[in-house]
Order: C-alpha cells, then structure tokens, then sequence
C-alpha cells in the first residue's frame, strides 16, 4: 500500500443521464476529461458509470483555486449548461478536502 499525498481537493459529481444523445454526451464527457487535464493544478480523475445511468466522477485538484478555476472554465460552463438542457435529469456536487489517501494493487 503506498500513501498518497494529502491536502489535495476532491470535487465530486453524482449525476443520472437522461439517455439522450449518448454520442454527443460521450463526445463532451472525454472533451471534458481531455481539457480539465491542461488546467493547472489538475491532479487526475475517477469515472464509474452504471447501466441505470448513474454515473459518479471525482476529479482531483491540487488546492481550492485550482478546483474553482475549473468551475470557471468557459468551455467547462457552456458545457455544464448543455448538460442541464440534454443530458441530465439530476446532479449533486460535492467539493471535499482530503486527509488521506492510498493506493494498492495486487502483486
């Protein structure tokens, strides 16, 4: 088991997809991934999707700045809003910090 760093934000969303335009949601969802990446201060992501649509994401950022400039991201918002149009029937937001953290893999 190796201990990871700490002090690091966790901004997590929850969100059910309505199902409608699965391309163009795949599409935005690894343009999202791709461009929240270039931001400074982006640390990675964890992404599970269940066959209900239910999907939760936790993207991690080095400090409360970094998180905030990603909500502020222009190409981030207009595709929150198309998002709150099309693609989802509910979402909740959580923003938390982390005191500790591990990874383990099998040998």
């Amino acid at each position: 088991m190796t201990e990871r760093p700490t002090g690091e934000i966790a901004v997590i969303f929850v969100a059910q997809v309505t199902g409608a335009d699965p391309v163009g949601y795949g599409e935005a969802a690894a343009a999202m991934e791709a461009l929240a990446a270039r931001q400074p201060g982006y640390r990675g992501i964890d992404s599970a999707r269940g066959a209900d649509g239910l999907g939760i994401t936790v993207s991690y950022w080095a400090d409360e700045a970094a998180a905030v400039a990603w909500r502020g991201n222009e190409e981030h918002a207009a595709t929150r809003e198309r998002g709150r149009g099309v693609w989802y029937l509910h979402y909740s937001l959580h923003v938390a910090a982390i005191t500790r953290s591990y990874d383990w893999q099998r040998s």
